[in-house]
């Protein structure tokens, strides 16, 4: 059982280890537009830090992530993810524009 125990751990250092190298060039892409910040990846980079924050607890002798990491935050992000699931507010595809369409041919 120890065996077990010590490849768990071993597994979930590994895990964490690459979602914060991930969150790293999500962080990098979601500020190239000169100056703007993409929600796409910045949704993604928060996700990927979540995912972190989850296994953190797991994996002993780490210090904790460098990001703000507390509950109330982790809320605050979870009601982005639901918007770019669902694709609303700045997640939202741009909508075709519309054209009045007539029957009548015009007068030369």
């Amino acid at each position: 059982m120890d065996d077990l125990q010590a490849v768990r751990a071993q597994e979930y250092a590994k895990v964490y280890d690459e979602l914060l190298a991930a969150a790293a060039p999500l962080d990098m892409l979601r500020r190239l537009e000169g100056g703007s910040v993409d929600g796409h990846a910045t949704a993604a980079m928060h996700a990927v830090r979540f995912a972190a924050t989850i296994l953190w607890p797991t994996v002993p002798n780490t210090p904790p992530p460098g990001y703000r990491h507390d509950s109330e935050r982790l809320l605050h992000l979870a009601a982005n993810w639901r918007e770019a699931a669902l694709e609303l507010r700045e997640f939202a595809p741009k909508r075709p524009a519309l054209r009045l369409v007539s029957d009548k041919t015009p007068a030369d």
